[in-house]
């Protein structure tokens, strides 16, 4: 089973172009995705959403971006063993060395 990946753009989940490219397990060489290839529209609408975010952001006062991003690196650690699976898969790393990714 293949997963297709979208494009997150303004917290929705972009699927609109109907241009995709495979992805490859370079271990096997078998294809374990598929990832849309965005048209220059929505770049486009990806960067509007990346600048209109940006000044709520700066708004934010620093303590609370500090939480947001220790939140984050809580996640990532919570996630740590499939993050590594991800690389593996796609990247051929071994396991040991996707987790120090």
């Amino acid at each position: 089973m293949t997963t297709t990946l979208a494009h997150y753009i303004n917290d929705q989940r972009v699927s609109r172009d109907d241009r995709y490219q495979d992805v490859y397990n370079p271990a096997t060489g078998e294809v374990t995705g598929r990832v849309a290839l965005a048209s220059r529209q929505t770049v486009g609408e990806a960067v509007d959403a990346a600048q209109a975010a940006f000044a709520g952001w700066a708004d934010t006062p620093p303590i609370r971006r500090a939480r947001v991003l220790f939140e984050y690196l809580h996640l990532l650690r919570e996630r740590k063993d499939d993050l590594a699976r991800i690389i593996v898969a796609e990247h051929g790393k071994v396991f040991t060395d996707a987790q120090g990714e």
